[in-house]
């Protein structure tokens, strides 16, 4: 009988399985990463426009309006996970160490590892601080003030640093 030690050691101690496996897994979190984002972008556009027109057609601000956003905050929150996995799988995670500071110096490499995380961190954290500021609102107008602000500011943030030449 086979131990599973004879077979599964070799296997994690293999340098070509790692490679596959990370390649594999950087292409499939990729292709995530990039349909995601078309989620995210329908339901913060959808509760943008919820909000505006909630502020200026005076509505209350009821379940359907909660749901919309916090369906936006949800989404938006798990492309800034998948991100952060996509980040330390990338191949460009491999030139931190291979140019160092040089990083800076390309512009495709700086928009990839520097601008896109931090921008779009920023975004998800204007996001944030809208539905935390929503909820501690007492009327309607400025729930959907704060929703339609914040959103905004993050929806613009995220547009601004996608890398349009590799979506999709």
């Amino acid at each position: 009988m086979v131990s599973y030690q004879q077979w599964f050691i070799p296997l994690l101690k293999s340098t070509k399985w790692i490679t596959f496996t990370k390649k594999s897994m950087y292409a499939i979190l990729k292709s995530l990463h990039s349909f995601w984002a078309i989620l995210v972008f329908i339901t913060l556009i959808y509760a943008i426009l919820n909000a505006i027109k909630g502020r200026f057609s005076n509505q209350e601000f009821v379940q359907k309006d909660l749901r919309l956003s916090l369906f936006g905050l949800i989404f938006s929150h798990t492309q800034l996970l998948i991100g952060l996995f996509l980040y330390f799988v990338s191949p460009w995670f491999d030139q931190w160490s291979a140019i160092g500071m040089g990083v800076m110096k390309n512009t495709e490499s700086r928009l990839y590892l520097v601008e896109h995380p931090i921008v779009n961190i920023l975004a998800i954290i204007f996001i944030t601080i809208g539905w935390s500021l929503h909820k501690r609102q007492s009327s309607s107008a400025r729930k959907f003030n704060r929703i339609s602000l914040f959103y905004g500011l993050g929806l613009l943030l995220l547009l601004s640093r996608i890398p349009w030449d590799s979506w999709i």
